[in-house]
């Protein structure tokens, strides 16, 4: 791999979300800077970079929470670079935050439940009964199972384990039925059991989905995700799967320094 181009993605694989040229400035400081992207259907790819690259502003022009200054962004070869978070999240394309994002008073079974209300047509009918939401039970228990909260299910959120809130936000996602989805630094702050456990339940979920996710731990870039793309200073630095990304000098030295770089070229 020798440069920002390269891809390790078979050619006919099919492109589910694609950037060209995608630009965000605020008031003259240029945050993200001509990105081009391809995520590929079926495949976990990562959004990596040092603190400031412009990752953050990246995932939020692609999930519309900010509107590029220039470029266009397609899913599903549909241009959604004006669609609104709400539009593009019923096409399919569905995001978790870096905070957890649970109702924290609500059981563990409730909090899938509502993004599941929709199925219903109920999602804002507060004045029926909560018997009329017990026929989502039965898919509400299959992804907290595929999750691994089944066991969990009465408990009241507050109370999961930090990593157990994190699998819980995964499972809400779930339930809005995503083709792509966009996962904010899943694995921020958790200890290494916690790390290893959604490490796990991410390979899980992404079977027969896409998913791009913004994340630092290294650990889980190298042991589950099949592209990477490294942004520095707003651009596209590489992109490729880790082995070639990782040995890549202009990624070492983005990381760890000139010198850094300079030995890795000397291996």
């Amino acid at each position: 791999m020798t440069g920002p181009t390269a891809n390790p993605a078979a050619p006919d694989a099919e492109i589910v979300l694609e950037t060209k040229g995608l630009v965000k400035e605020f008031r003259g400081f240029v945050a993200v800077n001509g990105v081009d992207l391809q995520i590929r259907k079926g495949h976990i790819h990562a959004l990596i970079g040092p603190n400031g690259a412009g990752k953050t502003t990246c995932f939020n022009l692609l999930t519309k929470f900010l509107e590029p200054t220039r470029g266009r962004i397609r899913f599903k070869g549909e241009d959604i670079t004006r669609s609104s978070p709400q539009q593009i999240a019923r096409q399919g394309l569905v995001r978790s935050f870096q905070i957890s994002a649970v109702f924290p008073h609500l059981s563990v079974l409730e909090n899938v439940r509502i993004p599941l209300q929709r199925r219903l047509g109920t999602s804002f009918h507060f004045w029926k009964s909560c018997r009329s939401l017990d026929r989502l039970n039965d898919k509400a228990m299959e992804i907290l199972a595929l999750v691994g909260l089944d066991g969990f299910a009465r408990m009241v959120a507050v109370e999961l384990p930090y990593g157990r809130k994190r699998a819980l936000e995964i499972a809400t996602t779930l339930a809005l039925e995503p083709e792509l989805m966009l996962l904010d630094e899943p694995t921020q702050g958790m200890g290494h059991e916690d790390v290893d456990r959604v490490m796990q339940l991410i390979k899980a979920v992404s079977a027969g989905r896409t998913v791009l996710m913004v994340e630092h731990n290294m650990k889980v870039v190298s042991g589950i995700c099949d592209a990477i793309t490294v942004l520095a200073r707003g651009a596209v630095l590489a992109q490729g799967d880790y082995a070639s990304v990782s040995r890549n000098p202009a990624v070492i030295e983005a990381y760890m320094g000139t010198e850094a770089a300079q030995a890795a070229g000397g291996h």
